[in-house]
């Protein structure tokens, strides 16, 4: 059967508890204090160590200095209510979870029905750095670069465990790609993985999504509807651009970390949720905080375990490695067998991929549309960057301001084919305001084609400006 050692200096916490993990089919040492620990382990490997945060001789959480990288067991604390931001320390410190004194029967048996699985996890993880070895993948994620090897190795340390995750990068980085191989690698691969965009969703509805409502809880509630926070029970809830949420609802989400439940809109009742929760943000959390964007405290709750993803520009020959995978991907499903040119290749690492990995698969899309059956140069990033063939336009240092406008608004109206309303559109201004500043400009000029030719312009006449109304007549 699988051992528990229980570490803790309370003889009524050392008994109940260690018949409560005996009927859960385990073998239970006890001991009281650091030094006894530590002298148990040299006898005997344990699948879980229970500890108590606070001990005699130390804090229990300095066990996790008596093993070697890669054989840490599961390593739980137990701490009181109080000491929740210790908790959090031993987690970045190693510890897998926590439970908060007085123990939920529960929350134990939950951590106890895991410890079978860590093996098969950890055979996961070696697989997947096999993987890596030979195809440059690592689950979801394609690159073998330095800067991601970091991202796998974090990851793999983090997975197993029920710490929260910040996934800090640009947009198109692949955040959500990232916390769905995180939530693969967990204990909790079998339950549901639910992806949250906070940004994309109405600030007023954010609420009922997450925490879900009555029937008749609000105009338009016809029926109850369960959040995400229930629908994600025993699995894995993943919040992106959480620095968009509500300062309202940042409070309640912290609320729910801390006590693990939460109430649906319209009701009372709290309702308890077993959910590991990965969070993300396209911008700095830190300037966030300081401009009041996100609170605080639910960011130290949330930056248990930050993962920072590199932008693409900074993954080296992973550029190449992404591409050629988009291109076959495409290859497969049109059955082609289309290529890159050497230049084209060279084009690709000479671009700087302000969207990252989104921005180079929309790349390849287009590019692979519009090739024959070679991506040539000619097909660059930069070519869907630019209109082609921009004119341009120079003008004289020190030229008054005035003819300046003139001039680009004369430009504009020439590239524009004189419709009007599209040079207005172009330049940012009303049609009326192009209208009235020709007129200023040709003012002595004959005035009469200026007008005519744009006032069809208008759906009614009476919104023309008065010269092109006295051009018509």
């Amino acid at each position: 059967m699988p051992q528990v050692l229980l570490v803790d200096d309370d003889p009524d916490t050392i008994g109940w508890m260690s018949e409560f993990i005996r009927s859960e089919g385990f073998t239970v040492g006890s001991v009281d204090s650091l030094r006894a620990a530590r002298i148990h382990l040299t006898r005997s490997k344990p699948e879980l160590i229970l500890t108590d945060l606070m001990l005699p001789d130390g804090q229990g959480i300095e066990l996790v200095n008596e093993f070697q990288a890669g054989e840490l067991p599961e390593l739980v604390v137990i701490t009181g209510h109080a000491s929740v931001e210790s908790a959090i320390e031993a987690l970045r410190a190693g510890a897998t979870d926590y439970l908060v004194k007085p123990v939920d029967i529960e929350r134990l048996r939950g951590i106890l029905q895991r410890v079978p699985k860590t093996e098969h996890l950890r055979e996961e993880i070696g697989e997947l750095r096999n993987e890596l070895l030979r195809l440059g993948r690592f689950g979801h994620i394609l690159g073998n670069s330095p800067a991601m090897r970091k991202v796998y190795d974090q990851m793999a340390r983090v997975a197993p465990t029920s710490a929260s995750v910040l996934l800090v990068g640009e947009s198109g980085t692949g955040k959500e790609v990232a916390a769905q191989t995180i939530h693969e690698l967990s204990r909790r691969k079998r339950q549901p993985f639910l992806p949250l965009n906070c940004g994309a969703v109405s600030p007023q509805l954010v609420e009922s999504e997450l925490f879900g409502h009555e029937k008749g809880s609000f105009t338009g509630a016809d029926r109850q509807h369960q959040g995400f926070f229930e629908r994600a029970n025993r699995g894995t809830l993943f919040l992106d651009e959480v620095t968009e949420m509500r300062p309202d609802l940042q409070v309640k989400l912290l609320r729910v970390l801390e006590t693990k439940s939460f109430m649906r809109v319209g009701t009372n009742e709290a309702i308890a949720t077993d959910v590991r929760l990965i969070a993300a943000t396209n911008r700095s959390p830190e300037k966030a905080v300081a401009e009041g964007r996100m609170r605080e405290d639910l960011y130290h709750r949330l930056n248990v375990f930050p993962i920072q993803l590199p932008p693409l520009r900074e993954r080296g020959t992973d550029i190449e490695l992404l591409a050629e995978h988009f291109l076959a991907e495409l290859n497969e499903q049109e059955q082609a067998n289309k290529r890159f040119s050497q230049e084209a290749i060279a084009a690709l690492y000479a671009h700087s991929w302000p969207g990252n990995v989104r921005e180079l698969k929309n790349y390849v899309h287009r590019a692979f549309i519009l090739a024959d059956e070679v991506i040539e140069a000619e097909l660059a990033p930069e070519a869907f960057l630019q209109p082609a063939h921009s004119p341009v336009l120079t003008i004289r240092i020190g030229t008054p301001l005035e003819e300046v406008n003139r001039r680009v608004m004369e430009a504009t109206l020439l590239e524009c084919g004189n419709v009007k309303r599209k040079a207005a559109e172009m330049l940012g201004i009303s049609l009326k305001t192009l209208y009235n500043r020709l007129a200023a400009y040709n003012s002595g000029k004959d005035e009469g084609d200026e007008g005519a030719d744009g006032l069809e312009d208008y759906e009614d006449e009476d919104e023309a400006p008065e010269e092109a109304r006295r051009a018509r007549r």
